[in-house]
């Protein structure tokens, strides 16, 4: 049975003073939650103190992305180790934000993968096509070249500890949201690759996300899915009665 997790990735919003008290409700409003497991991705400069707020609870912390190099003259860079150094448990790898808007390649991220797990951490592994792709039929082709891309190096042990996150991205931020059906395809289409690549043990014990446009009215739907082990939330995370209802998901 797969835990399922919950990811908030509060991206390039809020200010310290609204990180924290967005930690607090969240902490304090999944405190009874025992069998879902939740993680905050705040900005870099708030992860101390958001780490201090959740401090002896069940929420985690993660880093919305790390360099692949652990220490150098990487100006603005912050490496696995500095995060793992703050009470990082979790770093989102891949993002589609960084491979669109920053340039992030597969080699980037494979190198990046490599780091968090070396670091002691869980990547957050993010995949996903372009409504170009989806329009195409290329579904299918880009889901495998990043998975083949971005698994390098990885072995059974290594693939079975991280998360998978399936974001199209053409759902991110927009409101669109792939319906159940057309995520559970994704969804199992990547576990198919697992089993191929992995083996069937790895594969039924890898847990994949959901990432688009998540939200409190559409995530139970989503979760009823055989596939689907969670969801990683954008704008939804950054209101706590939201958020945590898509926790506190029924299935």
């Amino acid at each position: 049975m797969r835990t399922p997790i919950i990811g908030g990735n509060w991206k390039m919003h809020t200010r310290l003073e609204e990180a924290v008290q967005l930690a607090g409700e969240v902490r304090r409003l999944t405190e009874q939650v025992r069998d879902v497991e939740t993680v905050l991705f705040p900005p870099f400069p708030f992860l101390t103190e958001v780490a201090r707020k959740l401090a002896g609870s069940r929420v985690q912390l993660g880093a919305q992305h790390c360099h692949a190099q652990e220490k150098g003259a990487f100006t603005g860079a912050v490496s696995a180790g500095m995060l793992a150094s703050v009470g990082c448990s979790h770093v989102l790898v891949g993002h589609s934000e960084r491979r669109h808007v920053f340039g992030d390649d597969d080699t980037v991220v494979n190198a990046g993968l490599h780091a968090v797990m070396a670091a002691g951490m869980t990547p957050v592994f993010c995949i996903g096509e372009t409504q170009s792709e989806r329009r195409s039929g290329a579904t299918s082709a880009r889901i495998s070249e990043q998975l083949t891309r971005g698994l390098l190096g990885v072995d059974g042990d290594q693939m079975s500890a991280m998360v998978l996150a399936y974001e199209p991205v053409w759902a991110i931020g927009t409101g669109d949201t792939a319906t159940p059906g057309q995520a559970q395809d994704v969804h199992a289409f990547i576990r198919e690759w697992l089993d191929h690549q992995y083996g069937e043990s790895v594969a039924n014990v890898v847990r994949i996300q959901y990432g688009g446009s998540v939200k409190a009215d559409n995530v139970d739907a989503l979760m009823g899915c055989r596939d689907i082990d969670g969801a990683l939330v954008g704008g939804a995370s950054l209101k706590p009665e939201s958020f945590v209802r898509i926790v506190k998901f029924d299935s």
